[in-house]
């Protein structure tokens, strides 16, 4: 589910009487600029640039340089209407009097700043965004009041019956092969002509037992499939092997690979059994997408909104 968000608006009042509304004696000014009504709030120009802001920050734990500012980027065109929704929840939620737990909250920050070297540093990082920590906290509260407020309103009102599981899986049975997959043997060793020498030992056919009396290295196992994210160079290295080679060293970071190919193991059809709870998750996941969207839908047929033109 997407991640729902909310910003409170912040705007400084002055009567004057050459910016007098019909509908308000106050004068905005330009930094806060109202770009939408969500029945009796506003929402400025100023909540969108914070409401961007610490989107790029959740992002942030995730992402980095160009790849965080692509996905800042995509969310932009329809961040507006995004805050609209996320103001219609919030104010819902405070409706319902949905709470909660401060202590999550406190829990939610301290595993972010687990990212940083220091409390400083994260201040700093906060700063960089435009927010402060008691900003932070705002807003991860208001998450917490939405997400309780939709599990109570949605979420928890979703099912999954047992026959919609077989009946998927018998629609979708392609979708449920097990890819084929390789048994390695990894050999790790922390010098690169010692990597080498055991490489080129084994393969003349010497046996791990006798080089592991002669020589420092520890033996793992790995299974690998294609597409499972491995590190460039071991997947480039490990699919291009037989059944029985061996590979020359690779290394990563500060320690030698050599990876030995022990079995292939082919692909192969998921049961029914094997493949229940991926389905589960994802027809729970799709119906919540859906009921969510009718739900929102329905919230705005029973709201005053306006967006005003640039």
């Amino acid at each position: 589910m997407k991640s729902i968000i909310n910003f409170l608006f912040l705007f400084v009042s002055v009567f004057l009487p050459t910016c007098y509304l019909p509908a308000a004696s106050y004068c905005l000014y330009a930094q806060d600029k109202a770009i939408a009504v969500v029945n009796n709030e506003i929402i400025t120009q100023k909540d969108l640039a914070d409401f961007l802001n610490f989107i790029r920050l959740q992002y942030s734990r995730q992402f980095q340089g160009k790849v965080l500012e692509e996905k800042v980027n995509s969310m932009k065109r329809d961040l507006l209407q995004r805050l609209i929704e996320d103001r219609l929840i919030l104010q819902q939620a405070k409706l319902a009097k949905i709470t909660y737990e401060p202590s999550k909250v406190k829990a939610r920050i301290d595993e972010t700043k687990k990212r940083y070297g220091s409390e400083s540093d994260f201040e700093a990082d906060l700063a960089k965004q435009g927010l402060v920590r008691a900003d932070l906290e705002n807003k991860i509260g208001e998450q917490m009041l939405m997400y309780n407020l939709i599990e109570q309103k949605v979420r928890s009102k979703i099912m999954v019956r047992p026959d919609e599981i077989t009946s998927f899986y018998s629609q979708n049975k392609g979708q449920f092969l097990k890819p084929e997959e390789r048994i390695l043997t990894l050999i790790i060793l922390q010098d690169e002509s010692i990597a080498k020498t055991v490489s080129y030992q084994l393969r003349l056919g010497k046996k791990l037992e006798e080089l592991a009396g002669k020589f420092l290295f520890t033996t793992d196992k790995l299974s690998a499939s294609a597409g499972q994210q491995l590190r460039p160079e071991i997947e480039d290295t490990v699919f291009k092997l037989g059944i029985g080679e061996i590979s020359n060293p690779v290394k990563i970071e500060k320690q030698y690979f050599v990876f030995r190919l022990d079995d292939i193991i082919g692909s192969q059809q998921l049961s029914l059994a094997q493949a229940q709870d991926k389905i589960q998750v994802y027809l729970f996941e799709k119906k919540m997408q859906e009921e969510l969207a009718k739900w929102i839908d329905e919230l705005k047929k029973q709201s005053y909104i306006k967006i005003f033109e640039n």
